[in-house]
């Protein structure tokens, strides 16, 4: 069997979770909670193995280096490290309704890598021929996971204060009886970004660490750096707000899913539409 089939199933397997956790939250079933729960976590292990076996098979074919190099690769790793991001607040926290609003951003990037994108093994360029790309990849990718688990849980808030209004009640009834507490949610969102900022900040070391190791300098003001730095700002200015100034609630929640949307842009938007020494993003990382 090959990393693709693999990668197939995974896609699978994220999709019939995506649907149960829908089911979940129409029905009301614990069961069915449970359930995508486990299909999703089902879906990381096989993840997993594909991504094992994708390495083995690009030193099978003498290009040996971690699957993580281009688009597709990058990709299929930020669906991982998201699943992975979830299954730990699922397990910890036990708020299975969380996967309804994250696993669709797993299955959404497999789904495209799968049918939209060149699945080929091609040997590194140049820049990328460095253990730094490990490290840089790794750090960023689990930052940007743990930010889109912050986003699925903000548009949770905002859903349930819109429907409600923000001083909605644990046992509210209808739909939203679901949902966990506000305060759960906000105080969620908070401990999420707790994880990614400092992971997004090694990332961010790392990747100039790399810059000079390719390019000769640590800081270019390349838009992929730039965009990164933004991204930083955004999230340091959560982070800031809420310590100093108290923000909670809508604000934060909205502040979430802005720094969400920048950091997409900064991974796919920089790397497709703007020139620079990332210009190889199309294809590269």
């Amino acid at each position: 069997m090959t990393s693709s089939m693999l990668f197939n199933l995974t896609t699978f397997a994220y999709l019939i979770s995506m649907i149960v956790f829908f089911a979940f939250l129409a029905g009301k079933n614990k069961a069915l909670g449970l359930t995508g729960s486990y299909i999703a976590y089902v879906g990381l292990i096989i993840q997993t193995v594909a991504i094992g076996l994708r390495w083995k098979e690009s030193y099978d074919l003498g290009v040996g280096h971690a699957p993580m190099s281009n688009l597709y690769e990058s990709i299929v790793f930020f669906s991982w490290t998201i699943i992975l991001l979830f299954a730990y607040i699922d397990i910890r926290y036990k708020y299975r309704i969380v996967g309804a609003f994250v696993v669709p951003f797993a299955l959404l990037g497999m789904a495209w890598a799968q049918l939209g994108m060149n699945t080929g093994i091609e040997p590194l360029v140049p820049a990328l021929q460095s253990n730094w790309l490990l490290y840089h990849v790794i750090t960023c990718f689990l930052g940007y996971a743990a930010f889109a688990v912050a986003c699925g849980i903000s548009i949770m808030y905002l859903i349930r204060t819109a429907v409600e209004g923000p001083d909605s009640k644990a046992t509210a009834g209808g739909l939203m009886s679901m949902f966990p507490p506000l305060r759960v949610l906000d105080d969620l969102n908070y401990r999420s970004i707790m994880i990614g900022f400092p992971l997004l900040t090694l990332g961010i070391i790392t990747g100039a660490a790399w810059a000079n190791y390719a390019w000769g300098t640590y800081w270019s003001w390349d838009p992929k750096e730039t965009w990164s730095l933004i991204v930083w700002f955004v999230y340091a200015a959560f982070l800031h707000a809420r310590i100093t100034k108290g923000w909670v609630g809508k604000r934060a929640a909205w502040l979430s899913v802005i720094g969400f949307a920048a950091t997409i842009f900064c991974y796919l938007g920089v790397n497709l539409f703007l020139s620079g020494l990332h210009s190889y993003g199309g294809s590269k990382m």
